[in-house]
């Protein structure tokens, strides 16, 4: 199953939906049409209840130069938002979009990885990065500020220290330096990454939609609302995940030591 956008790619694989940046001529540079574009290709796997895992990676020599500020000054300006409206926010920033994904998403990422690039890894769950990729957090070098949560995702994953050495210098950095402050979960050979970013997408479409959405939503709700929010959902959730059909095929797989087949329920 495919379906057609001018710059974005999207390609359903079973349960695991391909999304890649496709603009290579530009080194996937990120115009409107393309934001608009990537915002509605996220909303289509969210709203497919047989897409359970994301894999968004990039096509071409780049995984992205960030914004195109000349395209989009405008648009960010007139203060009506990027996105169309009813999406889903990739980067979960106020950019005009005001619904929340609930479903897992792996990055995979090459080449450069810039601004927008950064900051959608740091509003997605897992990263996987190639040995070469380059980072960098330029926007002070361009007489603006990140915008795309950088300002508060990079400092609570990186710490105050990291995060701030990289965003107030607009210096670039590796994928060793990324991995030690936790941008980067694995570093893969180039020739290798996509294989690797599947099979893990793969892993986590096996497991149950419904738990693995829930352990999302917590951890979220412990990093908006703290921790005290949180627990306060503990038991209610796990009482209703342990009430579904999937909780059942879980014990039941268990038992008779094979595979679950968990259908969401």
């Amino acid at each position: 199953m495919s379906t057609e956008y001018e710059f974005i790619s999207f390609e359903k694989k079973g349960y695991v939906t391909h999304i890649g940046l496709n603009r290579p001529e530009a080194r996937n540079a990120m115009n409107t049409k393309m934001l608009q574009e990537f915002a509605m290709a996220l909303t289509q796997f969210e709203d497919d209840p047989g897409s359970r895992c994301a894999l968004i990676f990039a096509h071409g020599k780049a995984f992205t130069l960030g914004l195109e500020l000349d395209d989009v000054s405008e648009a960010i300006q007139s203060r009506k938002g990027l996105l169309p409206e009813g999406t889903l926010d990739p980067w979960e920033a106020g950019n005009g979009a005001s619904r929340i994904r609930t479903k897992p998403i792996i990055v995979a990422v090459h080449g450069f990885c810039l601004t927008l690039g950064i900051e959608l890894i740091l509003a997605c769950d897992v990263c996987l990065a190639a040995p070469s990729t380059r980072f960098g957090q330029v926007e002070v070098q361009r007489g603006i500020m990140p915008f795309g949560g950088a300002t508060f995702r990079f400092v609570g994953t990186a710490g105050w220290g990291n995060a701030m050495r990289y965003m107030l210098t607009g210096d670039d950095f590796n994928a060793e330096e990324a991995y030690r402050m936790g941008l980067v979960q694995e570093i893969v050979e180039k020739d290798k990454l996509m294989e690797r970013a599947s099979e893990m997408a793969q892993k986590i479409a096996e497991q149950a939609p419904l738990g693995v959405q829930a352990t999302i939503a917590s951890a979220r709700k412990a990093q908006v609302q703290g921790i005290d929010e949180c627990k306060k959902d503990l038991l209610p959730e796990i009482l209703r995940l342990m009430a579904t059909e999937d909780a059942k095929e879980g014990v039941q797989s268990f038992l008779e030591k094979r595979k679950a087949n968990y259908k969401g329920k």
